[in-house]
């Protein structure tokens, strides 16, 4: 055998282990469906996780202080409100959840501070926190489409009903929800807004759409909606130090809080209206996702750089997955 030939031979072997390692690569980062979405605040990066294995598969850039995310019904796009620093935010991410990376930022003109945002519909519905209103992306157009003047201090989420004809924001600065439901005058909506505690952050509707519960960070207290007859029907007094985020379970059965303030993750019975555990979580739980099975939660720690898998059945944390500086925001992304 010539040198020359030995040559070629190892040029061709070394060649076959790369690609050979190439494609394991690539298939080892292939985005998992299900997978869990976390975004990371201070980093300005969304983690792609396997919610299986609880490892990160990817980290892409996103704009300044990515705050809330939203999935297409399609499980293959995720659109960021990249709330911004101390410039305000005036842009949303479009993300290629297969690609791994982001697709466009959309310039979102004069509108300031995105935040509380969902797909519905085909299209990205959004609150601009500064500008006192709710809008609309259409991605396919890639074009705001729709505006509604909320005309409340800091409307800062955003939450609707499962068959869409209800919507609410919660608006931080005036101390009320407001209520917004399908109609057939020109704007699309009527508006009712609704006095409740101090501070209204972190909100969610009962599955049945009777009833939505208001977290007040200033407070201690949650607001219980009565939506048929728009008013506040129950106040209770959790006494938490600063809740940020709320969540129903899918069988409606309870209710998640997070208490930034006391570093807790609050339950509660959605029909008796008692909290039935409060546990340390580690520091400033924030944003809170269930999982559609209703098997599990997940709670971002911001403090932490992790975010723990609360099991919900047992109500005891299970795990604790490495994320990146400050997450909050999450979502679920599953491919259909």
């Amino acid at each position: 055998m010539t040198l020359s030939s030995v040559f070629r031979k190892t040029i061709l072997a070394v060649f076959a282990l790369a690609l050979l390692l190439a494609a394991h690569a690539s298939a080892q980062s292939q985005t998992p469906s299900p997978a869990l979405l976390v975004l990371n605040k201070a980093d300005a990066t969304l983690s792609i996780i396997d919610p299986t294995t609880l490892k990160t598969i990817a980290q892409v850039p996103t704009g300044e202080g990515p705050h809330e995310i939203t999935v297409s019904d399609d499980g293959k796009f995720a659109f960021v409100a990249n709330y911004g620093a101390r410039t305000p935010g005036s842009t949303i991410s479009v993300m290629d959840l297969l690609a791994q990376k982001e697709l466009r930022r959309v310039d979102l003109g004069a509108l300031r501070r995105p935040h509380g945002i969902t797909f519905a519909e085909g299209k990205v519905w959004f609150t601009a926190e500064q500008n006192k209103l709710i809008a609309r992306y259409d991605p396919a157009a890639n074009q705001i489409d729709w505006s509604l003047e909320i005309g409340q201090n800091g409307t800062h989420m955003l939450v609707f009903s499962k068959d869409r004809s209800l919507g609410f924001t919660s608006n931080i600065g005036s101390d009320s929800i407001t209520l917004l439901q399908r109609a057939s005058n020109p704007s699309g909506w009527t508006l009712t807004n609704i006095p409740v505690g101090k501070g209204p952050e972190g909100a969610d509707v009962s599955p049945d759409a009777r009833e939505f519960w208001a977290a007040n960070s200033g407070d201690g207290t949650v607001s219980i909606i009565d939506v048929a007859a728009k008013n506040v029907a129950q106040t209770l007094n959790l006494q938490t130090n600063r809740a940020n985020r709320l969540k129903f379970t899918p069988d409606g059965k309870l209710v998640l809080i997070s208490d930034m303030g006391s570093n807790a993750l609050v339950v509660v019975d959605a029909a008796t209206r008692k909290e039935i555990k409060r546990l340390n979580l580690g520091r400033q739980p924030e944003g809170i996702l269930i999982a559609p099975d209703g098997s599990r939660a997940y709670v971002a720690l911001a403090g932490e750089k992790t975010v723990a898998v609360f099991d919900l059945k047992s109500l005891e944390v299970t795990a604790r997955i490495a994320t990146g500086n400050d997450p909050d925001g999450l979502a679920w992304a599953a491919r259909h």
